[in-house]
């Protein structure tokens, strides 16, 4: 499709830089079920929470890096094998189906291997890919947004609360972010610095790596006594993060398609199974949010360079994630 000699010599710089209860128990009316699930399921969070040591302090083993690092190498030769060899372009291509469901709107969101924890020594990896379509859009429309650090507070919010562009060379920018993470009666706030390298296989075929070069917990933050902690000290909620994200532009709009890796805490293996649950629930909610929230900073923009409401141009107003 692009030449079956073209690589990525951005997809490892990374390296470089250091590289429930039983359901069949449970009846309810049915007017009262989406409600009632929805209580159980947050129910269940709170005591697999309560049960994890979750606001103990954890620190990052070399270990863990190591398998993180091993598995990036494994899932780069996975993730960069169709931009070059002919294969589809998009993972929503890989299916029948998936291409069309996007199109109309769907925000189409899966595990990106066949299990979306991979348990690893002293640690976890979690891998999803999501994908959304952005009618009646070019590429320079959605990269407008993408690459405007500097208001990801604003496409973001409430979970990113602050946003930098600290440098940019050509296609290859560093940043900073502030994230707010809500875990029970405690507020996690992370502040992470950032690089993304950009590169384009023709004019309708863009993608972007992503990854943390730096993850640190803030203690108390936006108190007098606020202080960083040591990095790869904390709770453990995120350690490291690495991102590939396609651009297609065709059937008169853009397609968007995020595979995301991040590596955490381990937890208790008593738990394992239910926490899986709960992960994977958030994990789903997380991506999806994040491909919503994209879309309509691109409507916003677009609607207020152009002075008229985005549904002038058919923009699909219904959202949803599977």
């Amino acid at each position: 499709m692009f030449g079956r000699n073209h690589e990525s010599p951005i997809a490892d710089r990374w390296i470089e830089r250091g590289g429930t209860p039983s359901y069949s128990h449970i009846r309810l009316n049915k007017a009262m079920r989406p409600q009632r699930l929805k209580l159980f399921r947050n129910g269940l969070a709170i005591l697999v929470l309560l049960a994890v040591p979750a606001i103990s302090a954890s620190e990052l083993k070399q270990e863990t890096l190591n398998a993180w690092d091993d598995y990036l190498r494994t899932a780069n030769l996975h993730m960069h094998r169709n931009l070059g060899t002919g294969d589809p372009f998009l993972w929503i291509e890989e299916k029948p189906g998936r291409s069309q469901r996007v199109r109309q709107g769907e925000i189409l969101i899966s595990p990106a291997r066949e299990a979306s924890l991979q348990k690893v020594h002293d640690g976890l990896i979690h891998d999803w890919i999501g994908a959304v379509f952005i009618p009646c859009v070019g590429i320079n429309d959605v990269f407008a947004v993408v690459h405007d650090y500097n208001r990801y507070k604003d496409f973001y919010k409430p979970t990113v609360i602050e946003s930098k562009l600290v440098s940019r060379t050509g296609e290859d920018y560093e940043f900073s972010l502030v994230g707010l993470k809500s875990v029970l009666f405690e507020k996690i706030v992370l502040e992470g610095q950032f690089e993304s390298h950009c590169a384009q296989l023709d004019g309708r075929h863009l993608y972007c790596i992503s990854y943390s070069t730096r993850v640190q917990e803030i203690k108390d933050y936006g108190q007098p006594d606020s202080h960083k902690l040591r990095t790869d000290e904390g709770h453990g909620y995120i350690w490291r993060l690495y991102s590939l994200t396609k651009f297609e532009e065709r059937d008169g709009g853009v397609y968007i398609e995020v595979e995301a890796i991040a590596l955490s805490r381990d937890i208790s293996a008593l738990l394992h199974w239910f926490t899986k649950l709960v992960v994977e629930h958030v994990s789903r909610a997380s991506m999806s949010t994040i491909l919503q929230r994209t879309r309509e900073a691109v409507r916003s923009n677009i609607a207020a360079r152009n002075r008229k409401n985005p549904k002038t141009c058919n923009f699909l107003q219904g959202d949803s994630s599977r």
